[in-house]
């Protein structure tokens, strides 16, 4: 059965960084569309990045607000997909979740909507603050 695993989160001060990784089993990931997403307490999930299949261009998406910080990345070795998290600052304070896409145009709609992705991840907690 295929599945999903988050590793990496933690605890770091503003400014700092992290290296979330979703490895899979029981899929390869080239041929998936990936997506991260997080969710803080009290708040709905969003969408973070994405990062089309290898066969679909492995084109890259990221909302605004972590623009320029976080990069999404495949190794495909590891059959792993990676987000560094760059300059991390307290509101990327979230449980992190991977998931793939159940099309293979899934990037277009993670940053409205989660429905188009499925095999989610438990998820990996990354905190920020002094």
């Amino acid at each position: 059965q295929a599945q999903l695993v988050e590793s990496g989160g933690g605890s770091v001060q503003p400014g700092g960084s992290l290296r979330l990784s979703c490895s899979a089993s029981g899929l390869h990931l080239d041929n998936s569309v990936v997506g991260w997403f997080r969710q803080a307490p009290g708040r709905e999930r969003e969408g973070v990045s994405c990062i089309m299949s290898r066969g679909g261009g492995g084109t890259t998406y990221y909302v605004d607000s972590v623009k320029g910080r976080f990069t999404i990345s495949r190794d495909t070795a590891k059959n792993t997909v990676f987000l560094q998290m760059n300059n991390l600052k307290p509101e990327d304070t979230a449980v992190y979740y991977c998931a793939t896409g159940i099309w293979g145009g899934a990037c277009e709609s993670y940053g409205s909507a989660d429905t188009d992705f499925h095999r989610w991840g438990q998820g990996t907690q990354v905190t920020v603050s002094l």
